[in-house]
């Protein structure tokens, strides 16, 4: 299947400021494009694409004072199938996993396992280690909190989420994150893009979402505890320990966020996008 997906972003800035965007595909993707995948912007200003620790593509640049309109729109093939289900995947002792997951154990910025680690033992100690209870951790998660965009604030960690027991995705995906690691299970966050595909779409606008990855049985594997269920056509942008490694934007200045569009839907072929391109 093919899914056309992007991005219309309008920011403000009184003074020349940095800029760094997590906002191209992560690079396991780059072969599924069907269309270039170029961040353009409206001013002519240059552009850097960078690398960080965890393999994510970072876009460096510098905003002019002003209005400056950044926009992205690619096709990508995706497999078209749901989440994969491996029931059978076996959590590893922490002797047998590989080096680069091990930082995936550890408390982050919005995910304190120190504070959260009696919790979880309290609560998922019983269930049998690996997949099951990994899907333990979501039906919780899912059930404990509720979602809600009023309910949104950029600071609000795992902890107070399970406390306040309101959330919009991010913070979802940080409580099934720090009760996975909790458990010695390694959790990693991730953004992207995940559209209304083969399910009833809500009559919200779309937006960019969060979900999350767990170390199992020698592979990382997707879940997501604010839908519960399995999904179609998730196309991943960034992964790291938490929001703060995976930030969509970060301005090394005040800007303000001035429109916002996000687009993420099914296709039935490669349309013609160089009408709606802008000098980079």
């Amino acid at each position: 299947m093919l899914i056309r997906a992007g991005y219309d972003l309008l920011f403000a800035a009184h003074a020349p400021t940095q800029m760094i965007t997590m906002l191209t595909v992560r690079p396991s993707r780059l072969a599924d494009l069907k269309t270039p995948h170029s961040i353009l912007n409206d001013r002519g200003l240059p552009m850097q694409d960078d690398r960080d620790v965890y393999g994510n593509i970072c876009t460096r640049f510098l905003l002019q004072p002003g209005m400056t309109r950044i926009s992205c729109d690619f096709v990508i093939a995706d497999c078209g199938v749901a989440d994969r289900q491996s029931p059978n995947a076996h959590q590893h002792e922490i002797d047998d996993l590989p080096a680069d997951a091990l930082i995936f154990l550890a408390g982050s910025r919005y995910c304190e396992t120190d504070l959260l680690s009696g919790v979880a033992w309290g609560l998922f100690g019983h269930i049998p280690s690996g997949w099951q209870r990994v899907q333990a951790i979501v039906d919780f998660v899912h059930h404990h909190l509720t979602y809600g965009y009023p309910h949104a604030r950029s600071t609000r960690t795992a902890w107070e989420a399970y406390q306040e027991r309101v959330c919009v995705c991010r913070d979802f995906a940080h409580l099934a994150i720090a009760l996975c690691r909790c458990m010695n299970i390694p959790a990693r966050y991730c953004s992207g893009y995940l559209g209304d595909i083969g399910v009833d779409p809500v009559d919200v606008a779309m937006d960019f979402h969060a979900w999350f990855e767990v170390y199992l049985g020698g592979e990382w594997h997707s879940f997501d505890a604010r839908h519960r269920i399995p999904r179609i056509g998730r196309i991943l942008m960034a992964c790291g320990r938490d929001a703060a490694d995976t930030a969509l934007t970060t301005a090394f200045g005040p800007v303000r966020l001035a429109g916002f569009q996000v687009h993420t839907d099914e296709v039935a072929s490669v349309p013609d996008l160089h009408e709606n391109r802008m000098a980079a």
